[in-house]
């Protein structure tokens, strides 16, 4: 179980949640303004959580039905020791969130493994989604894998690093932006994963990672990376921090390639956490492009 948030972090995070049971267990999510609004559906990445997304809710809320799940295994939700983390269960249990609660006109937002996750039902369910917003993310194949992620999945070596000592969300509160995170921030994105347990999906992500077509998830990323055709009329924003050692500018351009109607926006003073490093830039110019998607 998680232990409950210290109040620095509540204080940036005030709002109760909701559960829904799916493979897996428990899967917390945020469902924040009017039922009957637009949708704005956020999906995260690793080693982050809803609480990545919480500028969402505060900006947008008004407007739109603002949902951000917190995947199984991280944040809020269960954290199970024995499943098995693949990316199909992630894409299927947000596509069970997504019919459960007859999500409609989305706008999908997305970042890190949430493009993979959420592209993956945007796919399968595109008569639901209006729009896509694509931060520092990818669903599609890539060969691109920095060292320091390629030694967390060293056998041993691995576990010992991101479950023991967590280093894989600690490096990340520190490696992923420009302007260094203020301490209740960063005390917020660490707080799901405090104990060996907590931070299994933190590394079954790592482990995830589909490299070659012997492992287990790689044809399930090929039919995500297929079902983007799907979605190739829909308006696209692609914001892009520039200084991302791990989504690097390469993974902008190809998803440039794939959309090229897309609109594009790429910040030199930002890195992986891009809502986090220029948070007030992002969000207006979400704004501005849902404006003109209308």
């Amino acid at each position: 179980m998680v232990s409950p948030l210290p109040s620095q972090v509540q204080a940036l995070y005030p709002w109760k949640g909701n559960t829904l049971q799916v493979d897996g267990g428990a899967l917390h999510y945020l469902d924040e303004g009017p039922k009957d609004a637009p949708v704005m559906l956020a999906v995260h990445g690793n080693p982050t959580w809803s609480f990545y997304w919480r500028a969402l809710i505060e900006r947008f809320a008004g407007d739109f039905r603002v949902v951000i799940p917190d995947h199984i295994g991280c944040g809020l939700s269960d954290k199970p020791q024995d499943w098995d983390y693949l990316l199909e269960q992630h894409i299927s249990n947000l596509e069970k969130l997504v019919t459960h609660l007859d999500l409609q006109r989305v706008t999908l937002v997305v970042h890190d493994w949430g493009g993979a996750i959420g592209m993956g039902v945007a796919g399968r369910l595109s008569e639901r989604f209006e729009r896509l917003v694509v931060t520092n993310t990818a669903a599609f194949r890539s060969k691109q894998i920095p060292p320091s992620i390629a030694s967390c999945r060293i056998p041993g070596f691995g576990p010992l690093a991101v479950r023991g000592f967590n280093g894989f969300a600690w490096a990340a509160s520190w490696r992923t932006t420009v302007r260094p995170l203020a301490p209740a921030v960063k005390a917020g994105l660490l707080a799901p994963y405090d104990n060996w347990q907590n931070r299994i999906a933190t590394l079954r992500f790592v482990e995830d990672i589909p490299l070659k077509p012997q492992h287990p998830s790689y044809d399930t990323l090929v039919g995500v990376e297929d079902g983007l055709a799907k979605l190739s009329e829909l308006p696209m924003l692609i914001c892009w921090g520039e200084q991302d050692w791990c989504f690097t500018p390469e993974f902008r351009k190809e998803w440039q390639r794939r959309f090229p109607k897309a609109e594009v926006e790429a910040w030199e003073d930002a890195s992986h956490y891009l809502i986090e490093d220029v948070p007030e830039r992002l969000l207006a110019r979400m704004e501005r492009f849902i404006a003109s998607a209308l």
